[in-house]
């Protein structure tokens, strides 16, 4: 019975009947006679449909309404029971940036696999934004500005950004001791990427970058700068090595990226008190810290 009403409380979350099931693991047939089997019982009519999503009737959104408070006393049920010791199981689906996640996320993904055998990790690399609910993510891992005290976020780490180009290019071009003459220098930078927030001597400003090469790649902006392309703002984690090893040179270090910037988790709604997305969460909050290894 308690499953019937899971069912329809996230078909009206996720908008689609179709959604709810991926949400829940469960076949689109299954979840449909679920639904149907609760309209039966009630004798009402609970969900009608839109042209765009799934809507409640008048005894749907009385039914949402109760349905929330027993889901609800359920899951605080089982946590005070389990202490978020039962091991996560079913599809956890995670969102990350492409460069973040191809080499901060997933070398490091072991160990939490290995402790949740029974859990399916489905993890998808884009730089573009993604709509948590429209898109059925559970955890996206963003880098972004952070609001200490949201519940949708926890901060995993610290996200230092600086500018820097190869000692060639500073070589051949000169290195830029305003950031009026950085609008001289070829600049680098992702499509989404060009408002250069930085903190300076003066305070926060704004840089609006004129990238040298149009790309959607944050990716192929750091190759750019590797290469002798020009300047760019990039964090730490993406090219410590680089200025540690000499490959790259730090430019106007009178400036750095707004400190508000971090790398975060983010959930949505009813999936955050999810075991499974907790249990990944938790894991995250573990890896980094905030003195990172990328900063040492």
């Amino acid at each position: 019975m308690l499953a019937e009403y899971e069912i329809f409380v996230r078909s009206l979350e996720e908008g689609s009947l179709s959604a709810a099931a991926r949400r829940l693991d469960l076949s689109p047939a299954v979840a449909s006679r679920r639904l149907a089997r609760l309209e039966d019982r009630l004798g009402v009519r609970l969900i009608e449909r839109t042209s765009r999503r799934l809507a409640p009737t008048e005894a749907g959104r009385l039914v949402y309404d109760r349905a929330m408070q027993l889901l609800d006393g359920v899951e605080d049920l089982e946590a005070l029971v389990s202490r978020r010791t039962t091991q996560a199981r079913g599809l956890l689906r995670v969102s990350a940036p492409t460069s973040f996640g191809r080499r901060r996320l997933a070398p490091l993904l072991t160990p939490f696999l290995d402790a949740h055998p029974r859990l399916t990790l489905e993890l998808n690399l884009t730089d573009a934004f993604v709509d948590l609910m429209a898109e059925d993510v559970d955890v996206a891992v963003r880098i972004g500005s952070y609001e200490a005290g949201d519940p949708a976020m926890r901060r995993l780490a610290p996200n230092r950004r600086v500018l820097c180009a190869t000692p060639a290019y500073l070589a051949e071009h000169g290195a830029p001791q305003t950031l009026d003459d950085l609008r001289h220098h070829a600049q680098l930078a992702a499509e989404n990427q060009s408002a250069w927030r930085l903190e300076g001597p003066d305070g926060p400003v704004t840089f609006r970058a004129r990238s040298r090469v149009r790309t959607n790649s944050s990716e192929v902006a750091r190759e750019l700068v590797l290469g002798g392309a020009g300047i760019a703002l990039r964090s730490t984690w993406d090219v410590g090595d680089e200025l540690r090893d000499g490959r790259l040179s730090r430019v106007l270090p009178q400036y750095a990226g707004a400190s508000d910037v971090a790398v975060f988790a983010l959930t949505a709604g009813r999936a955050r008190a999810e075991n499974r997305v907790r249990a990944f969460i938790d894991f995250l909050s573990g890896l980094y810290g905030d003195a990172p290894e990328w900063d040492r």
